[in-house]
């Protein structure tokens, strides 16, 4: 006989697909419990069942080999109908079972024992159980066994269901802070664009550089499978071709850092002092003239990481004109390698402007 329509049929099935479940594809988690269950209760089948308004649909299964059947042959729909746990000695003995085709015809199954899986509210949404093809019970351990795992099993959907909200919200604050930063960054650029000058035009470009750099974190950090942990190397690449398209055309910049991971407040640190390097080149190396800028970022045999900055602009031509980048940029500079508990050198030489910060490489990871 079919089974009855739960009581709590419609928040029964609101919890259920709460944890959008089912027609997921086989996970390991999920196998290695039914596996368990079929061991420790030395049955030839056992399955992880849930029931929807018309089918009972299986997430794991062992021996038995059918993912889905209709509800008019599930033994589970009656299973969800008693209070936790329903044993049934001989399936052709009860009343609820005994014509079901499942148990007169192939597979011939004489036994089940199954225990309900609720969600957080009370709903059971389907079952953990055991199939065998004779009559018999379960002993007191093995009844147990059966608990514990159903217990894992909706620690499984639990924490499915978390990571899935995690993700929707993780997307959500991205949409959000990207429109933000787009919005913002439009604003600069216009203003930009409109002034005549110069002083402010350098100002709004530092800007752009700043929500560029941000953006480009953000990015990287939205899309990191190790929350907090970012690839240092793509990143700072991300600036520096962000950096091409702020600086006058007539300044190239080119970058090249090695593949090192790095937690975000490490990068961040990075990205600000590049971004006050490279406006300090602009305005005191490359006044009226063309030239380029190379940022390198590499680790030494020492563990140290080194971060280059070197250009060829005036200072290059003409080395003996005083050092006049000690201005609030160089301040930020200063201040900034002391927070990763680095050091910097300044040279300038016939080569360039060159300027190198180096710290512990430890300091990524703490």
């Amino acid at each position: 006989m079919r089974a009855p329509v739960h009581p709590r049929e419609h928040p029964r099935l609101a919890a259920l697909q709460d944890y959008a479940i089912l027609d997921t594809p086989r996970e390991q988690d999920f196998d290695d419990i039914v596996a368990l269950a079929a061991a420790l209760c030395a049955a030839p089948a056992a399955q992880i069942n849930f029931i929807d308004s018309v089918r009972q649909w299986s997430k794991a299964e062992v021996g038995v080999g059918v993912q889905e059947l209709p509800l008019t042959v599930s033994i589970c729909a009656h299973a969800i109908l008693e209070d936790d746990y329903v044993e049934i000695a001989d399936l052709r003995e009860d009343v609820r079972t005994r014509d079901n085709p499942v148990c007169t015809g192939p597979p011939h199954v004489r036994f089940y024992a199954g225990i309900q899986l609720r969600s957080d509210d009370g709903y059971p949404v389907g079952t953990l159980c055991v199939l065998d093809m004779q009559p018999r019970v379960l002993d007191t351990v093995q009844r147990q066994a059966l608990r514990v795992l159903a217990s894992q099993v909706v620690a499984q959907l639990d924490l499915r269901a978390a990571l899935s909200n995690e993700i929707i919200l993780r997307r959500e604050i991205d949409h959000r802070v990207k429109n933000s930063l787009q919005t913002v960054n439009a604003y600069v650029r216009l203003e930009r664009t409109a002034s005549a000058n110069p002083e402010t035009v350098s100002a709004l470009r530092g800007i752009e550089q700043q929500i560029g750099t941000i953006a480009a974190l953000h990015e990287l950090l939205a899309h990191s499978d190790d929350a907090g942990q970012i690839d240092l190397g793509r990143y700072l690449g991300e600036i520096t071709d962000l950096l091409k398209g702020v600086v006058p055309k007539t300044i190239g910049v080119t970058g090249r850092f090695e593949d090192v991971d790095s937690n975000a407040k490490v990068a961040s640190l990075i990205g600000l002092i590049i971004n006050e390097l490279i406006a300090n080149a602009v305005k005191h190396s490359f006044k009226d003239t063309s030239g380029s800028i190379v940022i390198a970022g590499e680790l030494s045999a020492e563990g140290m990481y080194l971060l280059t900055v070197q250009d060829n602009g005036v200072e290059a031509i003409e080395p003996k004109i005083p050092n006049k980048r000690d201005g609030l940029g160089q301040s930020i500079i200063d201040a900034t390698v002391r927070q990763l508990g680095g050091s910097i050198v300044r040279t300038m030489t016939s080569a360039g402007y060159r300027t190198v910060v180096k710290f512990d490489h430890r300091t990524m990871f703490e």
